[in-house]
């Protein structure tokens, strides 16, 4: 089987279920021998969401959930400053995307293509949803809608 490079990319500002579940399926994608590369957001595109947790909590909390998984050794965190980071020019096989990041994957693509790069397998995942059926999110968790774990936050 081909070695896989696969890539993936968020703000993850709370590594919820949703992040995991994003994160798992690279793994999975690339087998056992591939390598995942994982955009973090920094910079300028963070002033787009209503709260940021700084970018090495951040990172952190990434590297212990790979490390419980024993992923750390298949993958690299790379700080990224817009939608297209380092898709676009390196050399990837797979991008795992959610239905919210599903066109910006679309747009890298076409970019690659335009700098006469190989297109990147798009593999998207449905959202995660929480007890209310509802999409997991940093954001929610953060408003004290759900947990992490997209579960009824009990007062």
């Amino acid at each position: 089987m081909k070695v896989m490079k696969v890539c993936v990319g968020g703000t993850f500002n709370i590594l919820h279920k949703g992040h995991k579940k994003l994160l798992d399926k690279a793994f999975e994608i690339a087998g056992e021998n591939g390598t995942i590369f994982i955009g973090i957001i920094e910079g300028e595109m963070l002033k787009k969401k209503k709260f940021s947790v700084s970018l090495n909590e951040r990172k952190r909390n990434l590297e212990k959930y790979l490390l419980t998984k024993k992923y750390n050794n298949r993958s690299v965190i790379i700080a990224i400053r817009d939608m297209y980071g380092y898709a676009v020019d390196m050399d990837l096989d797979a991008i795992i995307v959610s239905p919210e990041t599903f066109k910006n994957a679309e747009k890298i693509n076409k970019d690659r293509i335009r700098g006469g790069k190989k297109t990147l397998r798009i593999i998207q995942i449905p959202f995660v949803l929480a007890f209310d059926k509802k999409p997991i999110s940093s954001t929610r968790i953060k408003n004290k809608e759900i947990d992490k774990e997209g579960k009824e936050v009990l007062d």
